[in-house]
């Protein structure tokens, strides 16, 4: 029996209308006029027997089933996209698009990345490193890591590790004129600050130190640059349990104290449905969690 289906070539243009809430923008994304627009989503509406849309002067707005129908519309175009991708595959089956923060990508991925060129010599990393989050349809991203609460709609995420934070200093501050040896000797050393959710105001107060400055010291937009800065002594970091990894196993930081927060955010493993089916997002996704000694577990949303 054929599928019931609408006229499918009108399908882009609501959805980038009902994502934006505009014709005109749909229209410049498309890279159509603002009457193409209007037009298929006419045709849709007339093909459904259903107003999609609520037309004002300047503005539209979705009606109830617009709304529903948008997200099916979405989710399923969506779906097209990363099946057309593993279609056509082999013209990229070497390359592997990873999209991540500076951070975790400086102190935790790059140093370790060697490991999984060695046991997958035919796929190259393409890493990128913006601050925003990366759109897998549009930016070419096939997999990303990423630090949140999880809750990310329409893709798959994998809770790749929890983070906890915790003062961390390079050994030469444990030695001098004022060793670092208790909380109350941080007053004597420069703190060193990053964009980090928990600060050094949450951890002075846990650890019942009042007369330290929490805002005082050198401040980084860069996780990355402050680790650095900790492991060159420049100063005592509240070092994120990932990203010290590495430089507390080299000894190049040590934790001078045992008390640690726990962050509400985790790193999690972000992939559209169905990406696995692709042998390299697999098996850098299977490396992911082996490096990092943990078991995939898909966020409860």
């Amino acid at each position: 029996m054929p599928r019931r289906l609408p006229p499918l070539t009108t399908l882009p243009a609501f959805d980038a209308a009902a994502r934006h809430l505009s014709f005109t923008k749909a229209a410049a994304e498309l890279h159509v006029t603002h009457g193409a627009i209007s037009r298929a989503v006419r045709n849709l509406e007339e093909g459904l027997g259903t107003l999609l849309f609520e037309r004002a002067t300047r503005s539209v707005k979705l009606t109830q089933a617009g709304v529903a129908y948008a997200a099916e519309v979405g989710a399923a175009l969506d779906r097209i996209a990363v099946a057309t991708t593993a279609a056509s595959a082999p013209r990229s089956a070497g390359v592997l698009n990873v999209s991540t923060s500076d951070g975790f990508a400086g102190r935790w991925l790059v140093p370790r990345l060697i490991r999984f060129h060695r046991a997958h010599s035919d796929i190259d990393v393409r890493l990128s490193t913006s601050g925003t989050f990366a759109d897998f349809i549009r930016d070419g991203v096939d997999i990303a890591i990423r630090f949140g609460e999880g809750n990310y709609e329409g893709v798959v995420s994998e809770l790749l590790a929890e983070e906890d934070v915790s003062p961390v200093c390079s050994p030469e501050l444990l030695v001098g004129e004022h060793p670092l040896r208790t909380p109350a000797d941080l007053k004597y050393h420069r703190l060193i600050h990053d964009n980090f959710r928990i600060d050094w105001a949450a951890w002075l107060q846990a650890a019942g130190i009042h007369d330290v400055n929490p805002t005082a010291g050198v401040r980084f937009d860069s996780a990355s640059y402050a680790v650095e800065a900790a492991v060159q002594g420049e100063g005592v970091l509240l070092g994120r349990a990932a990203l010290v990894s590495a430089d507390l196993a080299a000894g190049r930081l040590l934790r001078p104290f045992d008390l640690t927060l726990r962050s509400r955010w985790s790193y999690y493993v972000v992939y559209p449905e169905g990406a696995l089916r692709q042998r390299k997002i697999r098996a850098f996704r299977d490396w992911l969690f082996g490096e990092m000694g943990s078991s995939p577990r898909s966020n409860e949303s």
